[in-house]
Order: C-alpha cells, then sequence, then structure tokens
C-alpha cells in the first residue's frame, strides 16, 4: 500500500503541470487582460473585463511580448512609457514561457505572488476565504451524506412500498430544483424576507463573536450557517439517495445475500454484515465529487446570496476580472486538494472492504 501511495503522489505532479499548462496556454489568447482594464479604467469604459470580452481587440499582444499600442483597446492617447510599465508590472514584458516557468518555480514553494487589482498576497486572500469555503463544503457534504444514505437504505429495504413512492416523489422535488432558489426561499421565510427573522444574513459569526463563551461561539457559528447548509444539502442529498439506494437493491438481489439469509443470518446482520460493505463502495467512489464540488464551484450561488465571502465567489470575481494570479493559485489549491482527496477515497475504499488492493491491480 505504501508503495502504491507513493506512485499516486508522483502522478500528482505531471497532473499538476498538465493542469496548469494547459490553463495558461488559454488565458495567452483568451480577450481582455489586466493592462487592458487599468486602460479602460483610465477611459472611464468600466472595470470590468466581462466589458470589453467582445471586443476585437485584446491584450494577447502583450503576452506575447507585443509592442504596439493597438494590441489594447482604447489606448490610443497614451503614453507608451506607461503602457510598458503596466506591461513591466503585470510581468507581461517578459515571453509567456519565462513567466510559466517562474510561476512553476513558485508554486512549488507556494508562493503566489500578488493580487493584481486587490493589493494583498493572494496566499492571505485564499486564507481570508477558505473559512467559508470549507465550513459550507464540509458541513453540506457531511449532512447530505447523513440523511441520504440512512434514507437509501431504508428505500431500498422497502423498495415498491408506500415509504418508497412518497419518499421518490421529495427526492425528485430535491434535485429539480436547484440549490440557490431553495437558498432564495429560505431567506424569504425565515432571514426577514418576508416573514420571520429567524436566522441571520450575512457572514460566519455576529460582530461580537470574540466576547462569546466557547458555547455561544459554537451555537453563533451554527446559527449563521443553518440556512446556507440547508439550501445546499436539500438540493445534493437527492443523487445519493438514488445512488446509496439502487447501490444496495443491486447487492440484495445477488446469490450471496440468499446464502446468508438461508443459513439463518436476520436481516439486520444480512444487510449491515454482507450487503452494507459492498453496497458502499459506489456511494464513496462519489464523495470526493460531492465534497470538491460543494467546496468550490457548487457554493458560488449560495455565496453571494447569504453575503458569505468565499473561494467560490473570489475564484469568480478574479476571472472576471483577469486577476490571473488569484485565478492560477486558486485553480492549483483546487486541483491539489482534488487529487488528495480522491486518493483519500482510495484508502477509503480499502477501509471499508479489505478485500480491495490497489497494488495488485496494478501489478
Amino acid at each position: 500500500m505504501l508503495s502504491y501511495i507513493a506512485r499516486r503522489l508522483a502522478l500528482m505532479v505531471p497532473t499538476l503541470f498538465g493542469i496548469l499548462l494547459i490553463s495558461f496556454v488559454i488565458v495567452q489568447f483568451a480577450p481582455g487582460g489586466p493592462v487592458e482594464r487599468v486602460i479602460a479604467q483610465l477611459q472611464g469604459q468600466g472595470g470590468n473585463a466581462t466589458d470589453r470580452v467582445g471586443g476585437s481587440s485584446s491584450d494577447s499582444g502583450a503576452q506575447h511580448g507585443g509592442d504596439s499600442n493597438s494590441a489594447y483597446r482604447g489606448a490610443q492617447g497614451l503614453d507608451p512609457a506607461f503602457i510598458k510599465e503596466l506591461e513591466k508590472q503585470f510581468g507581461f514584458d517578459k515571453p509567456a514561457h519565462e513567466r510559466f516557468i517562474k510561476m512553476l518555480g513558485d508554486y512549488i514553494r507556494f508562493d503566489f505572488g500578488r493580487s493584481y487589482f486587490r493589493d494583498a498576497p493572494v496566499l492571505q486572500l485564499i486564507k481570508e476565504k477558505l473559512p467559508v469555503s470549507i465550513s459550507l463544503g464540509l458541513w453540506m457534504t457531511l449532512l447530505s451524506y447523513a440523511i441520504s444514505i440512512p434514507l437509501g437504505i431504508r428505500k431500498a429495504v422497502k423498495d415498491g412500498s408506500r415509504f418508497d413512492v412518497w419518499t421518490s416523489g421529495v427526492v425528485i422535488i430535491g434535485y429539480a430544483i436547484p440549490g440557490f432558489l431553495f437558498a432564495i426561499l429560505l431567506v424569504v421565510l425565515f432571514a426577514g424576507g418576508s416573514f420571520w427573522q429567524v436566522f441571520p444574513l450575512r457572514g460566519l459569526y455576529s460582530e461580537n463573536w470574540s466576547e462569546l463563551s466557547l458555547f455561544g461561539k459554537i451555537t453563533d457559528y451554527l446559527w449563521h450557517i443553518a440556512l446556507p447548509i440547508t439550501a445546499m444539502a436539500l438540493g445534493a442529498f437527492a443523487t445519493s439517495t438514488l445512488l446509496t439506494k439502487n447501490s444496495f437493491l443491486d447487492e440484495i438481489r445477488k446469490q450471496y445475500v440468499l446464502t446468508a439469509r438461508m443459513k439463518g443470518l436476520s436481516e439486520r446482520g444480512v444487510l449491515y454484515g454482507h450487503v452494507f460493505r459492498n453496497a458502499m463502495l459506489i456511494v464513496i467512489a462519489g464523495f470526493p465529487g460531492a465534497f470538491v464540488h460543494a467546496l468550490f464551484t457548487g457554493s458560488l450561488l449560495i455565496e453571494t446570496i447569504f453575503s458569505l465571502d468565499g473561494l467560490g465567489l473570489l475564484s469568480f470575481e478574479s476571472i472576471v476580472n483577469r486577476d490571473y494570479p488569484v485565478v492560477f493559485a486558486n485553480l492549483y489549491i483546487f486541483s491539489l486538494i482534488g487529487l488528495v482527496v480522491h486518493l483519500i477515497t482510495d484508502l477509503t475504499y480499502t477501509w471499508v472492504d479489505p478485500r480491495i488492493d490497489f497494488e495488485t491491480r496494478e501489478a
């Protein structure tokens, strides 16, 4: 197993390299850029890169070492020396391959530089936003699995019964309605939208959080995340519930289950002593995707609705504003966490079912 873990860790290096290389190449041809954003602000044309995506020109010439002011939309009339200084400030005075090699060297040391437009180190920005995303991703995943696994098992055991039918209706509704719509409904009902002001609508904790006792801090934290976590979990548990049910149904119908029952084992003993271990493998396989999705991409709209400043919102704003250091740092960290979570999932396979031996399979 140790050699398998070592191989997986070694494979992360070329994987991360490929992700960064492809993303870096794409950025070189993307319209808009930090230099053009500054020019647009100076010309009073707006500050967002989306204002210029449809333009006929971009800063791609500068990104490839171009010298002409015509490479930038709206640059006419500006001092060429000023344009050169902007290119040097953002690092576009160097060829693309040199910038990429430097970026790789810095990322190995987890040196992500400074944000172009936030006047702060990128790592500091990520550290500030990380607690929000971890809270949303971790609690949503745990809550959805805590609901879906027992419910899916129960639905498999009661397949075709009235319980199975009406819970299937609830699951279908949960799957069909996006989480952000649940979020809006919860805001309207419980966050002072139109009915009750029960839960807060901003942040992870109250302004007097530092003055609270340990119990008070825990209570305040749970009070703040109750609505966003509920909104995310309502839409997330549907898929894992159906996955759990179908997995258990497949196992229940197999020959070894009939054999165990003929030997006189109780239904509970058959279900949790034999079926559970095999059926849960496919459920565990979906954990990395669910966690990573909830941690980064799935929380963007929820963060916006509940005024939670997390990594999802940071990544989106950085992409829109062409804040490349933040974009690539988030991509690097997201990819690294995803690869590590996949490795942890493989190790969990062996914990759930010791018969699985990845080392023997690869051999």
